[in-house]
């Protein structure tokens, strides 16, 4: 059985409508907004995806969380909450470290805010995806896909970006941040079967380098790179949705920080406001304007 393939015990199941929320560190705050919106607008998916910030957002929504809850938690959220520094990692020698944070710190968030306890238990069916080192390819968990795995451990995986969050360790493998490879996955929700997306794009834009970054040392240029790779990422996306409706929604704070916890009211706005507007819009069916 491949990774993408449905688990053996699972039902077939194959959503008509399917939400797919993309990876941004904290500007992945603004999903909370577009499902807000979305359900203003009486849009509510048959199925969630999510990558990186977007698993944390999909796997809480599909364990029961609204809106308002999600907004309560995001504003409340602070650096310290999900950033405590690896010492180790500053320490002489500390290049051999796996991150600069501390992993079971994160996870000990997650664990105390995500609902969903099981896949099995999930309200709407949802998927998350990271990416292993060993296979050098997309992992799936999830509803009709691995769902044996604890939501947490796999939300953890999606979110666990290279340098910053050490990789989870599980079953033989290693397992990094979805967006590595995927980060507004839009291939997973057509290979579902999906016959309307709406996809949630609050990755970074591609602006000229500030003053001194490269002299910043190797977590900035570390940053650099992976702002390309989504960039690439994003042309990409644009092949895959040629000739199907998908509802773009692109959020006015690429320019903005990965760890930016001061703007979160405005992400959550952000987000309210991009999803009313593409909703009014419709659907795109040439990939125009990611």
């Amino acid at each position: 059985m491949t990774d993408s393939e449905p688990s053996p015990s699972a039902a077939p199941f194959r959503p008509r409508t399917v939400l797919v929320l993309g990876g941004g560190g904290m500007k992945g705050t603004a999903h909370v907004g577009v499902w807000k919106a979305l359900e203003e607008a009486g849009v509510i998916p048959d199925a969630i995806i999510g990558c990186s910030i977007g698993a944390l957002i999909a796997t809480a929504i599909s364990g029961g969380m609204g809106w308002r809850e999600l907004g309560d938690m995001a504003r409340a959220l602070r650096r310290q909450d999900i950033v405590s520094i690896n010492r180790r990692a500053v320490f002489m020698g500390g290049v051999r470290e796996e991150s600069v944070f501390d992993g079971p710190h994160y996870r000990r968030f997650l664990a105390d805010r995500l609902p969903l306890r099981s896949f099995a238990d999930a309200q709407i069916p949802v998927r998350v995806n990271a990416v292993s080192l060993v296979g050098c390819g997309e992992v799936w968990f999830g509803t009709g896909v691995r769902d044996d795995i604890d939501p947490v451990d796999a939300v953890y995986a999606s979110c666990a970006i290279p340098i910053y969050f050490p990789p989870l360790k599980r079953d033989g493998d290693v397992l990094v941040d979805g967006g590595v490879l995927n980060n507004v996955p839009v291939d997973q929700a057509l290979a579902w079967g999906a016959e309307r997306i709406i996809a949630v794009d609050v990755g970074a834009e591609i602006l000229p380098p500030a003053a001194g970054l490269f002299d910043r040392g190797m977590i900035a240029i570390h940053d650099r790179v992976l702002t390309m790779n989504i960039a690439q990422q994003r042309v990409r996306a644009m092949e895959a949705w040629k000739g199907h409706p998908v509802t773009h929604i692109r959020p006015r704070i690429g320019h903005l920080g990965t760890w930016d916890f001061e703007r979160t009211q405005y992400f959550l706005e952000e987000g309210y406001r991009a999803t009313k507007e593409a909703l009014a819009r419709g659907p795109e069916t040439g990939g125009a304007g990611i």
